[in-house]
């Protein structure tokens, strides 16, 4: 069958996922001139969820590349910069009695000598003197220090060390919505219907603003499924991950500052009785949620534990401005392309934000149906591919979220107690996790034939912040560890001398605007 050029593209839904692969597939289709009709139709009466307001470093080539102004990105969006994120409580106490923590930063420095830093690191028995990211990475000790990722003359999108960001999600969404309409998509404000298949196929979405057709049909409905279970049941065609990743509801609070508090450029995921509770720093307020177990917890029993948590060690906020509770489906689709009809974001698939990964799944998926969406007609081969790519894409990030759960030592509640044991249900996992005992864990450990998601420098961080240590036995340079660690110390020291007080930052950054 002859295959054509694509003409139009029907998006259902909006918020983050819709409007990301809006302005996406329009910057790859209509660059230089309109070729392709993009519609995007969004229910008024569906509000945006809200709550995944935190990124990975990476989603940063996705606002540069759609040509986004970062300064008015973050001030639309309330913005704030993160370097990484600090996981307290995932492990029993210290000796001394502290709450274990480790941080997992979004740099680690690589020195030039006969062995990696990492290495050099365990034969120094650094761990014995400070934490693996301390000794490894520049942003624990920017975080320290209160300092941010950039200086005064950093480009957009630039800083010392990688960064992400938290965002405010819904006023993400309508500002990514307001960009979407300049740049010529066509937007639509209507309830669905009805979905009109033939087999595989949809043939026409029926609106409260009439019927719409188009070559492709994506659907980012979320949870819903809209589209995508229209052409293909559910039961036949989802895969739950819930044996491996338990937790699967959520409770969110939005929370006013105190007085005294400031924004933190970095997420916090705090580990509690029967999950674990987040923390993202937005300009204006604090997102706080507890990810649980909802076969251990109740709602009610949830949202308590989160309050006490916040009340007792984090310092409870003058107000709480919103409270959602979220039914969380973990595991992803089998087939996310299905006949003319392709499912992305929270229809297609979703893991616990541990990493938050959500954007950048957003964005994977995007830029690899641009690679895949050829012409209409597509072949079941190149479907086939797709979908063989985005299932490895989501196996790959349940093994590294599972890795979190599964070197725990904590034994306090039956939820911790056997947690340690999903480790059964990513093939291949428990195997590394027995090499790496002996060996340090290496990008040829971990890469396949798919989009890794997470290199060896983020297994090592949670890695050797759970202390899952290697025993190695390689002949110890102290001279030449020596200067290794004297060499970091040294770009530790540059870096902190030039970058901006994160306060400093974010007053420059959210400064009112003259009129």
């Amino acid at each position: 069958m002859v295959s054509e050029q694509v003409k139009s593209i029907a998006i259902v839904g909006g918020g983050s996922s819709g409007w990301m692969t809006a302005l996406y597939l329009n910057k790859l289709y209509n660059h230089s001139q309109a070729t392709v009709a993009i519609t995007l139709i969004e229910s008024p009466e569906i509000p945006t969820v809200g709550v995944g307001e935190a990124t990975v470093h990476s989603i940063r080539s996705y606002f540069a590349a759609m040509g986004l102004d970062e300064k008015e990105l973050l001030q639309a969006t309330n913005g704030t910069l993160k370097t990484g994120i600090m996981f307290r409580n995932w492990m029993k106490p210290n000796e001394d009695g502290s709450t274990h923590e480790y941080f997992h930063s979004f740099d680690q420095q690589n020195i030039a000598r006969s062995i990696d830093i990492s290495s050099a690191w365990f034969l120094s028995k650094g761990y014995n003197k400070q934490r693996f990211d301390e000794a490894t990475s520049i942003s624990p000790h920017l975080i320290k220090d209160k300092l941010s990722p950039k200086h005064a003359n950093s480009r957009p999108y630039e800083g010392v060390v990688p960064y992400g960001y938290h965002l405010d999600a819904i006023k993400m969404a309508a500002f990514m919505a307001k960009k979407g309409v300049a740049a010529g998509i066509t937007h639509v404000k209507a309830v669905v219907d009805d979905v009109e298949v033939e087999g595989e196929n949809i043939v026409r979405v029926r609106t409260s603003k009439g019927s719409f057709t188009a070559d492709l049909f994506i659907d980012c409905t979320g949870f819903k499924g809209l589209l995508i279970n229209s052409v293909k049941e559910r039961k036949d065609n989802w895969q739950s991950f819930e044996d491996a990743l338990p937790c699967n509801k959520a409770v969110a609070v939005q929370l006013a500052y105190s007085d005294d508090q400031e924004p933190k450029p970095y997420t916090e995921a705090t580990a509690l009785s029967n999950g674990w509770a987040w923390q993202i720093d937005l300009m204006n307020r604090r997102g706080t949620g507890y990810v649980y177990d909802g076969n251990r917890l109740s709602k009610d029993e949830a949202e308590t534990e989160l309050l006490n948590y916040l009340n007792e060690g984090n310092g409870r906020e003058k107000e709480v401005l919103r409270t959602v509770h979220l039914d969380m489906n973990i595991g992803c689709l089998k087939e996310f392309w299905v006949g003319n009809c392709l499912a992305l974001g929270l229809s297609g698939g979703f893991i616990e934000p541990l990493e938050s990964t959500g954007l950048h799944l957003v964005n994977t998926s995007a830029r690899l149906l641009g690679t895949h969406l050829t012409g209409t007609n597509t072949a079941q081969a190149v479907r086939d591919s797709y979908n063989k790519i985005m299932n490895s894409t989501y196996q790959d990030l349940k093994h590294f979220i599972v890795l979190h759960y599964c070197l725990t030592d904590r034994d306090d509640t039956e939820f911790w107690r056997e947690v340690g044991e999903t480790v059964q249900y990513c093939d291949g996992l428990k195997q590394k996790l027995a090499t790496w005992q002996h060996k340090v864990c290496e990008f040829m450990d971990i890469g396949g034939g798919y989009t890794t998601m997470f290199s060896d420098s983020n297994y090592r961080s949670v890695l050797y912040g759970m202390k899952h240590y290697p025993q190695l036995n390689l002949a110890v340079d102290k001279d030449e560890n020596n200067k290794m660690f004297h060499e970091f110390d040294n770009r530790v020291t540059h870096v902190s001398n030039i970058v901006m007080p994160y306060r400093d930052y974010l007053k420059n950054l959210h400064k009112p605007q003259k009129l």
